[in-house]
């Protein structure tokens, strides 16, 4: 009777989980389930039968992470076109910086995969640390991740001094790619919308004859920008 009263009793795994989630993002678990499975990569997963793995935890808490990183840049650059949120945004959402703050955190020790595969450390920590912001989502509400997200992870491990003296060009990013794998890459602009005596440009990538990225810009520079951008996501390249 006096266990059903204190609760259920925690396992030293659900205890160290707790503990990390407290001191690296300020926030006490309330469904305890949701940040292991967020710890859980399909590796550990598809060798029982019971658990589930963090992709889909990951697939929220990148569309988290993208809305709250937007809404902090719309406030803290009132000044900013569009051009440069997004480029800036890109930078810091992007899965090299995500792997980046997964690994300073230490994230690492407390995810659950199977050892002995060519798994890369790098990408299981990032993904877990998208998956990590899901499960606060979940297990609270949008404002208290965003809080949770703007005070304990931009402002500890994200310069944005640095981020916004780094030479921001996708197009050459990719055509280097692009001449480095011997493959032919082309521009397409597929649209010219007048828009209040303005143009808004669509470009798609065009690469060996197969369309990837899409991107749009009030000049045709701007478009392809934003198209190498969303390609150079889509081949796994930042």
């Amino acid at each position: 009777m006096l266990r059903l009263f204190l609760g259920k009793k925690r396992s030293k795994g659900d205890l160290a989980v707790i503990s990390f989630m407290v001191k690296k993002f300020g926030y006490r678990p309330k469904d305890l389930e949701l940040f292991t499975r967020a710890l859980t990569h399909k590796s550990y997963s598809n060798t029982k039968d019971e658990l589930k793995s963090n992709e889909r935890l990951e697939y929220l808490g990148d569309t988290v992470i993208d809305l709250i990183v937007a809404d902090y840049l719309f406030d803290k650059f009132p000044d900013k076109d569009e051009g440069f949120l997004t480029k800036v945004k890109a930078k810091i959402v992007n899965r090299k910086m995500l792997a980046a703050i997964g690994a300073e955190i230490g994230i690492a020790k407390h995810i659950r995969y199977k050892t002995g595969r060519s798994i890369r450390i790098a990408t299981i920590e990032g993904n877990a640390f998208e998956a990590l912001i899901g499960a606060i989502y979940l297990d609270s509400n949008f404002e208290i991740t965003k809080k949770v997200f703007n005070t304990r992870i931009i402002r500890n491990y994200i310069n944005l001094n640095e981020v916004l003296e780094q030479e921001i060009d996708f197009k050459s990013a990719l055509l280097i790619w692009g001449q480095k794998n011997k493959l032919q890459i082309e521009y397409r602009i597929t649209e010219e919308a007048s828009r209040e005596n303005d143009y808004l440009y669509t470009s798609v990538v065009v690469i060996n004859d197969k369309k990837w990225g899409l991107g749009k810009g009030k000049s045709k520079k701007e478009a392809e920008q934003q198209a190498s951008n969303e390609t150079l996501e889509l081949l796994g390249l930042q």
